[in-house]
């Protein structure tokens, strides 16, 4: 809440004029210190303030001063017939909002627990508690637990899968009570009944290399779809926006990169139902389409072609489908699944065609949503505005947002004071796959982050407040990292698919690797390698296997230091190997829970060669300067150049002057000598190491 003055102050405005402003509405104040409660302030924030003098006036004043002459009398009718039409549009907008608070409905909860469908299932739970539970006799549990061979008494425990058992008998769902505290809405299934489901519009979002026309052909599309007199056109440089086609709606979320694609998956649910993947026709693949390709077959969408810039010379989209199709993308022409377009995005050509095969794909995957619940979606981006504060694109997933809706974003929270949609226009609510753009928080969240909506202010203050205040704790990893130790559980929990992605120093390894793990079946579980290339693992690649819980394997690489934080920070299990029955034995032991106590790797030290000396009897000796840690002789260590790992065994000797000793600290020089290896060059990397066993 704040005072009158304190509003006039926010805004810049006298008092008098949100006086005015609040009698308009029906709001009771009459001085400077009464008091505007939320709900207040958020109809006076989407009030129209601007300076409402009559154009007549205006236009009488400007004439008396010679500004215009007594010849622009038309011109004086057409500016206050415009003034006439703003003027009807705000107030007709002023009344829906003035309705709307009126006679706001209670929507449907998020909460699972207020769910009637759903049993929560607690820990040193009896048959009585869940006869309790189901609003049933306990007897009646009692005699069906004994004609699944169990005999109980009304005091025992039941365990959580007898408890599924007896819950599905009554057509409910059964969930542990740790997995619906609705402030881990991210975790949440929402449920809803078929007679509230309506069709809503598809989410679609274009990857591709660089300068392959992505920009030009989202602008073509909208230009070409929002109507030339439509008030206010396209006002806004907005990351997402809807277009209509054939009286069905599109939408198009704009992403700045893959890699951002991506990390909104990682960060919740994803958010886009339909991938184009646009491929120049004059260029053909490029490393940056390869790239888009695993993100979006990782993501388990729809992928539609579009070979784009047709009207260059030179163009040839029969290589473009040849090529895609080594990657799977084989055309529905050649009998495959996906839909293929030939398109000119800068001047319109294959345009329409390609819309056509956006609704074709929505209508045979029937997307649909439930405007009858409280909203949930996710934040496309968002900025600090210094006139409103926080200020954010987000995408309606599920449900109905709507103005002065209470709401927790991230762990953020507020009440929805602004809404507008994709053309800057204010609205008064919003409905599945719509991109509107809020304020009303009291922080910036970050894109990504999801958000829910609730039926009261307390509610969504102390979700928001419990978020928060679990964030700071130990920097946990926001959900848990799928890593060997957590197949054999994830397993037993019904997963049967694992997602690897594979690295390795050449395309062989790469491939030899890749069909070695996709042969492997353990009780039906299988390995989904979602990528397989050659190089050191990147930035990219830990994106990637964060939004698609997958493992890293690295093969005869070494990622730096940089690289092997950022996995961590991000709770991604990297594994490195130089041998290829190991990676195999050690993924199937690790699927059928058998692994054997693990050793932890640990670099001692660090040494860059500086110099190569070569001696007859002794071999080459290498000239070094310790950079990081100790070098200890007899260590084990590899040899690195460019990240790729080129040998790894032991060192010989260590020289310091003409003496040999057993260890160099950091900052000091030295001669080193590596067991059986002499093929090495001045900046390769000696890493030396040990192996520790730590506990599983």
């Amino acid at each position: 809440m704040m005072t009158v003055l304190e509003y006039a102050e926010d805004i810049n405005k006298t008092v008098e004029e949100v006086i005015n402003k609040c009698k308009e509405f029906g709001i009771k104040v009459s001085s400077k210190e009464d008091l505007l409660d939320q709900e207040a302030i958020t109809i006076l924030d989407n009030a129209n303030f601007e300076d409402n003098t009559d154009i007549e006036e205006m236009v009488e004043e400007m004439i008396d001063n010679s500004k215009i002459g007594i010849d622009d009398s038309v011109k004086t009718e057409k500016l206050t017939k415009k003034n006439n039409f703003v003027s009807s549009k705000k107030n007709d907008l002023a009344n829906k909002k003035k309705a709307m608070y009126k006679h706001k409905e209670k929507l449907l909860t998020n909460d699972p627990i207020n769910d009637e469908k759903v049993i929560i299932y607690k820990e040193n739970m009896t048959i009585g508690d869940l006869a309790n539970a189901l609003n049933i006799a306990s007897a009646e549990l009692i005699k069906k637990l004994f004609m699944l061979g169990t005999i109980a008494t009304i005091n025992n425990k039941i365990s959580y899968e007898n408890a599924e058992l007896l819950v599905s008998d009554y057509q409910k769902e059964l969930k542990k009570q740790e997995t619906v505290n609705i402030a881990n809405f991210e975790e949440f299934e929402i449920i809803d009944q078929e007679a509230n489901l309506t069709s809503r519009p598809p989410v679609v979002t274009i990857m591709g290399h660089v300068d392959h026309g992505k920009t030009t052909l989202l602008d073509t599309i909208r230009k070409s779809r929002v109507a030339e007199g439509e008030a206010g056109g396209i006002t806004q440089a907005i990351s997402a926006y809807q277009v209509e086609f054939n009286n069905k709606k599109i939408t198009f979320i704009d992403t700045p990169g893959h890699a951002a694609f991506t990390e909104m998956r990682a960060r919740g649910a994803s958010i886009t139902d339909i991938v184009i993947i646009i491929v120049a026709a004059d260029d053909g693949i490029m490393p940056q389409t390869k790239e888009a390709i695993d993100h979006a077959k990782a993501a388990k969408v729809p992928i539609i072609v579009a070979i784009n810039k047709m009207d260059k010379q030179g163009a040839n989209p029969e290589r473009i489908m040849t090529e895609l199709a080594e990657y799977g993308l084989i055309s529905d022409q050649w009998g495959g699944d996906t839909l293929y377009n030939q398109i000119s995005a800068l001047n319109g050509d294959g345009i329409d065609k390609l819309l056509d095969n956006i609704l074709l794909i929505a209508e045979m995957n029937e997307y649909k949503a439930n405007p009858s619940r409280y909203a949930v979606g996710t934040v496309i981006e968002s900025r600090l505005d210094k006139h409103v504060g926080p200020a954010l694109t987000i995408l309606i997933q599920n449900g109905t947002l709507r103005l002065g809706d209470p709401i927790v974003v991230g762990t953020a929270y507020g009440k929805v004071r602004t809404l507008k949609n994709d053309l800057g226009e204010e609205i008064t609510m919003a409905l599945p796959s719509q991109p509107v753009e809020i304020t009303g928080l009291n922080d910036v969240p970050e894109a990504g982050d999801r958000f829910m909506a609730f039926e009261t202010e307390k509610q969504a203050r102390n979700v928001g407040e419990e978020r928060k205040a679990r964030a700071k704790e130990n920097n946990a990893c926001p959900k848990e990292a799928m890593s060997l130790e957590a197949l054999f559980a994830k397993i037993k929990d019904g997963t049967k698919e694992i997602n690897v992605i594979v690295k390795a120093d050449v395309n062989g390894s790469s491939e030899a690797v890749k069909n070695s793990l996709e042969k492997i079946d353990v009780e039906g579980v299988k390995i989904n390698v979602i990528r397989s290339s050659v190089g050191t693992i990147t930035e990219g690649d830990v994106v990637l296997a964060k939004a698609s819980n997958a493992i890293l394997i690295g093969f005869n690489i070494r990622p730096n230091n940089t690289i092997k934080n950022y996995a961590k920070e991000n709770c991604v299990d990297i594994r490195l190997y130089n041998i290829i029955y190991k990676v195999v034995e050690e993924m199937e032991a690790a699927m059928k829970g058998l692994l054997e106590p693990e050793f932890e790797e640990k670099v001692t030290g660090t040494a860059e060669i500086r110099q190569l000396f070569k001696f007859s009897k002794v071999g080459t000796i290498a000239g070094s300067y310790v950079t990081d840690g100790i070098i200890k002789n007899n260590s084990k260590v590899r040899i690195i150049r460019d990240d790729i790992v080129l040998y790894d065994g032991n060192i010989n000797s260590i020289q310091r002057e003409k003496d040999t000793v057993k260890e160099v600290k950091k900052g000091f020089e030295c001669g080193i000598t590596i067991e059986k290896y002499n093929d090495l060059k001045a900046g390769d990397i000696i890493e030396a190491y040990e192996m520790v066993e730590i506990k599983r």
